[in-house]
């Protein structure tokens, strides 16, 4: 019987016509010859050969399938059998872990470290979650602090505690008296130059007290109550240039907050009048405070019980348009602080113009000319020139009608 006569094939990539024997099928599935089979990479783990290796960190090739199970580090792109995270989720084989540095916090690898001022380096996740600039020294510091160890916040034997509360020594005539409280704040080391300042100003009419709302330094100054008058004309208003000059300032975290005597309101029927009226007019009067803040909300819950607040009810929040819960005065608390003469003067003349206004609005103006309205209340405001400070402020707003 005759032998059988095996055809030759092809070799795919040089087409060159071989027996079968004579070709090596790679690891990509092709049948090559010798020559071209020789131009190709050997798997050092199966001996196959394949035209798609992958570089191992200690250069040596893998073929796709025995590469399975290794890592391929993020920087050099080289496969390993064990790597090590870094920050980020970064996976990194040994010999580029020596590129990198540890975090004194996370023990996590990180490209770059950030000294903080307890001398350990940290990650930026760390910095980010955990650190702050001392207010002073600008060092980093643990989140929660507010200066470094070397630097400690200033104290002054004339700026009293939170609590501190005198009693109080009335300035000018009534019914309704003012007291004033402007949150202010300094540079620290300009803190003793400012208070010292400020003492030398305002003698016997107002204190200084700490406010844990001031940071990271400062103080509030607080008027004893005065009349609206007394205020305008007796109050030292060329103390907030010169604290000015020495470097203090106001932003969006500090305030001016206004106690209204209740005794200044002639019934509780005239108090419900001037809540409602400062509740209304939401718009106008946030813009002539300068914000509209957390800490002074106008709130549905205070909208629904003016009247009882009017009656003597005292809420439970605080942190309203107007605080119901003193017992002897209401607190407007919506004005943003300012070392601006005329917006602290307008501040004060709203309270006061609000209260005179309200006090003899009848139901007839409410009714038949609009008493409710802010345009109602401005035209009032321009036949009343002792709060003029109060109509210029309004004018610059451009909420004057």
């Amino acid at each position: 019987m005759p032998t059988p006569v095996v055809a030759d094939s092809a070799c795919s990539q040089c087409a060159d016509r071989l027996p079968p024997a004579n070709l090596t099928t790679t690891l990509d599935g092709e049948c090559l010859c010798r020559s071209c089979v020789d131009d190709l990479s050997v798997c050092v783990e199966c001996g196959g050969h394949t035209r798609s290796p992958h570089l191992t960190s200690h250069d040596t090739l893998l073929c796709a399938r025995c590469v399975s199970g290794w890592t391929r580090c993020a920087d050099c792109h080289t496969y390993s059998r064990t790597t090590t995270t870094a920050v980020g989720a970064r996976e990194i084989c040994g010999n580029c872990v020596r590129d990198y540095q540890t975090c004194d916090d996370c023990a996590r690898l990180c490209t770059d470290t950030y000294g903080v001022h307890s001398g350990n380096r940290v990650c930026d996740p760390c910095l980010d979650e955990d650190y702050r600039e001392c207010a002073e020294c600008f060092d980093l510091i643990p989140y929660d602090d507010t200066y470094c160890q070397d630097c400690t916040r200033p104290e002054h034997p004339e700026v009293y505690g939170y609590d501190y509360k005198p009693d109080p020594r009335f300035h000018g005539k009534g019914p309704l008296f003012l007291g004033l409280e402007l949150e202010i704040k300094t540079p620290t080391r300009h803190f003793n130059d400012a208070v010292d300042t400020a003492l030398a100003h305002i003698g016997d009419l107002a204190y200084l007290k700490e406010d844990s709302s001031i940071s990271p330094c400062g103080f509030e100054l607080v008027t004893h109550p005065m009349s609206h008058e007394y205020a305008q004309t007796r109050f030292p208003w060329r103390l907030l240039t010169r604290l000015r000059l020495l470097g203090c300032y106001t932003d969006s975290d500090v305030g001016i907050h206004i106690h209204l005597s209740r005794n200044g309101f002639d019934s509780p029927t005239h108090a419900y009048r001037w809540l409602k009226f400062v509740y209304r007019n939401q718009t106008p009067v946030t813009t002539l405070a300068r914000r509209s803040s957390s800490w002074a909300e106008f709130s549905p819950h205070a909208r629904s019980n003016m009247l009882a607040f009017a009656k003597g009810e005292r809420g439970a929040a605080r942190y309203h348009a107007i605080n119901v819960r003193p017992e002897h005065t209401f607190e407007l608390r919506i004005f943003a602080s300012s070392l601006q003469p005329q917006q602290v003067q307008a501040a004060l003349a709203f309270a006061a113009a609000s209260v005179e206004y309200t006090r003899s609005l009848t139901a007839a103006d409410i009714a038949r000319r609009r008493g409710w309205e802010w345009n109602a209340f401005t035209t009032w405001l321009r036949a009343h020139p002792p709060y003029s400070p109060l109509l210029s402020e309004l004018e610059d707003l451009a909420c004057a009608s």
